[in-house]
């Protein structure tokens, strides 16, 4: 184990940060741009994961075990968003054929 935490503070922490902050956003890129559901879901995974990885990195460098946890809970919030997530998207696909932002505008009153 001490090993292994040699070597992650081997790599600067400035390049994780750099790395984390790109792949936020993209994520945020594919949020704002695209139109499709999944696309957008995904997207939004991939700012979680990133988030994710800064934490552990900042875990790592710290030597606690606070940033881990964390981890572990945006995890399982992940997880609970996909399984709720896909679930609408399969309810809106049944109802209107596509998985397209603008024709969720038809379910309105």
């Amino acid at each position: 184990m001490d090993n292994f935490l040699t070597q992650i503070q081997g790599v600067p922490l400035n390049h994780y940060i750099i790395f984390c902050s790109i792949i936020f956003a993209i994520g945020v890129t594919g949020v704002l741009i695209r139109r499709n559901v999944i696309i957008i879901m995904m997207s939004i995974e991939l700012m979680l994961n990133s988030v994710n990885l800064l934490l552990a990195a900042f875990s790592a460098y710290r030597g606690d075990a606070s940033g881990q946890v964390f981890v572990f809970f945006i995890m399982a919030l992940a997880a609970a968003e996909v399984a709720v997530g896909l679930a609408i998207i399969i309810m809106v696909y049944r109802n209107t054929r596509s998985v397209d932002i603008e024709s969720l505008s038809k379910l309105r009153w």
